[in-house]
């Protein structure tokens, strides 16, 4: 009987991305059971691949020992060791570049980003659904010869709350909404203000969870929740784990395009987005979620959406574009879905 083949999986950030690697892995270990996949990311984001099967999370140091050239070339020995067959780079960055010539002999596929394609939907000249960034990851292991079918995918159970979340949380039965109103940049967001009306009116008769981190952002949550009933900031109390335990809890979650909306997703939640200056077209919606899940800005009134891919880009008048999103579009939408 031939040895199970051994797969390195490379996504080292950010987190939006590295959570939508996830779904694409449990499609790719429920098709090959007998393949080892080895994924290569941050010690933080190790809690995203915990009921995988067959899956195991290797961190690099990045700051001390793997930092620099001769740091990644101790890097790919401590990897080769571990009987490394293949190398599917989901990342295709310099640093992996890099790693690429040091596993010279190897089979080793890298990520086609589309970035001609996304700089003329950018640009304007082709305003197009582009292929979503699960298709292209699952591009990846299918050009090592493997098979990786999305369409039917499944998600891991409902995970059981420990105690100490459980109290945070209380006990009734309303339905639970996760909220994430922050993204990396404001440009992303939808305005405070206006997701302040959301939050007053759900939280008459639904639970809020508030997700979030950094000081700033847990100060604004800690606002939401002492002026309205009903609405809990869990930001900057829990580990990852319980975190996402949480949200396997949730029956909707409001996220802006950000990593809290592909976290929801891995884990097979409902996830309703919020597109400002950046649009679902470059291929980074949440995934497995009906395309009317992403509430859009005007474009009619704001005709360059999208500014950028990632939201780093714009003219200074599209900073709010989403404020042509009515908050009663989201509450009509929130509550449809639950």
């Amino acid at each position: 009987m031939s040895k199970p083949k051994h797969i390195l999986v490379i996504r080292l950030s950010a987190m939006g991305d590295v959570a939508m690697s996830v779904p694409v892995l449990r499609a790719f270990t429920q098709e090959h059971p007998n393949i080892k996949l080895t994924v290569l990311t941050r010690e933080f984001f190790k809690p995203f691949f915990r009921d995988l099967e067959n899956v195991t999370v290797f961190s690099p140091d990045l700051n001390g020992k793997h930092k620099g050239f001769f740091g990644l070339y101790k890097l790919s020995k401590e990897l080769k060791s571990l009987g490394i067959d293949q190398v599917a780079d989901l990342h295709n960055v310099l640093r992996t570049k890099i790693l690429k010539f040091f596993f010279f002999g190897k089979t080793f596929k890298q990520i086609d980003k589309g970035r001609d394609e996304k700089k003329a939907l950018v640009e304007g000249r082709n305003f197009e659904q582009l292929k979503t960034t699960q298709e292209r990851y699952a591009d990846v292991f299918r050009s090592l010869g493997y098979s990786v079918n999305l369409s039917n995918p499944s998600f891991p159970e409902q995970a059981k709350l420990d105690q100490s979340t459980q109290e945070s949380l209380g006990k009734d039965n309303k339905n639970w909404i996760g909220i994430a109103p922050f993204a990396q940049y404001q440009s992303k967001m939808y305005p405070l203000d206006l997701l302040e009306r959301v939050i007053a009116q759900l939280s008459k008769t639904q639970k809020i969870v508030l997700f979030g981190g950094g000081e700033k952002e847990i100060k604004t949550l800690n606002i939401f929740q002492s002026k309205y009933e009903n609405v809990i900031n869990l930001a900057g109390k829990l580990s990852l784990n319980q975190e996402l335990n949480v949200i396997s809890n949730l029956d909707v979650m409001l996220s802006m395009d950000s990593g809290n909306a592909h976290i929801a997703a891995m884990l097979g939640k409902k996830v309703i987005t919020i597109w400002n200056v950046t649009h679902p077209f470059a291929g980074f919606a949440p995934f497995n979620q009906p395309e009317s899940h992403s509430l859009l800005a005007n474009r009619s009134q704001f005709p360059l959406i999208p500014t950028s891919i990632y939201g780093n880009k714009f003219p200074e008048n599209y900073k709010e574009a989403a404020r042509t999103i009515a908050p009663e579009t989201i509450i009509n939408k929130i509550e449809s879905i639950i």
